[in-house]
């Protein structure tokens, strides 16, 4: 739509702003809306402040299945930088709605496969008894669920298709997991490894509800009622993953199941506790 005639047009323009020429701009502000700086700002703030806490655990504790998570915050700081520059610069630009959507969408990939890695670890802590599914298929399956989860998240709403999602989501289906896991084990696991498991449940809840409202979104497509409203946006995206990041901060995998330098070796996680 950029450079051509723009109407008439269906979607949101913001009377203060007016549209400029270039191919890089279509004729409507897609999102709906002008993003609050202010909002994008705390976001990478709190972000980047998460991004050094994760490295910092991940150097001291070494643990590789958590990995994914600084790979995230990262995404997800890149993905408020350029909704900070379509607040700033200018809100109509199509780089700008492309790299924040795919930023933001695709970032909780990252902690979910980190989640089903922990899940993994936990269970050959606590033994495959508990478990409603072998570790190694938790990890590796759900992984590659998720992503094609989110791929097709992503090309529906690109589509500016509405659909309709019937099938289980890979977050759904892991958060069931992580409840029959702690049930069952409540005993195995002991008081402090229970702990930390009950607070990945809760976060893994918060990004389940972030899911369904992605989901939601991606039924009614662009444009619509979900999708421009940003406070919807800040409570029901943001937040929630948010509040599972430093959900992961505080009670951090690798506080419950030992440094890898202890006694100067690396500790490999899929050993039992026996055994280290």
């Amino acid at each position: 739509m950029g450079g051509t005639d723009c109407s008439p047009v269906t979607g949101y323009i913001d009377p203060n702003w007016p549209r400029p020429g270039s191919s890089d701009y279509v004729c409507i502000i897609i999102v709906g809306y002008i993003p609050s700086f202010g909002l994008e700002v705390t976001a990478v703030a709190l972000f980047t402040l998460a991004l050094g806490l994760h490295l910092w655990f991940q150097l001291w504790y070494r643990p590789w299945f958590f990995s994914t998570v600084p790979v995230g915050t990262v995404m997800e700081i890149v993905g408020y930088v350029f909704r900070i520059l379509a607040s700033k610069l200018n809100p109509y630009a199509v780089s700008y709605f492309v790299g924040q959507y795919f930023c933001i969408a695709v970032a909780p990939v990252s902690y979910l496969a980190a989640i089903y890695a922990f899940l993994s670890v936990m269970i050959t802590r606590a033994g495959h008894k508990y478990a409603p599914a072998p570790p190694r298929f938790i990890l590796w399956t759900f992984s590659v669920c998720d992503i094609i989860a989110t791929v097709v998240q992503v090309l529906v709403l690109a589509s500016s298709a509405p659909r309709t999602p019937m099938e289980k989501t890979p977050t759904a289906q892991i958060t069931s997991y992580w409840g029959t896991f702690i049930y069952k084990a409540q005993n195995a696991l002991g008081p402090r490894l229970r702990v930390f498991a009950i607070a990945t449940f809760i976060a893994t809840v918060a990004m389940y509800v972030r899911t369904i409202i992605r989901l939601v979104e991606t039924a009614e497509g662009l444009l619509k009622f979900l999708s421009t409203h940003e406070a919807i946006f800040a409570c029901l995206e943001f937040l929630p993953i948010l509040a599972a990041v430093f959900m992961f901060i505080v009670f951090h995998p690798g506080k419950c199941l030992a440094p890898a330098r202890t006694a100067g070796k690396e500790r490999d996680p899929f050993l039992p506790l026996s055994n280290t």
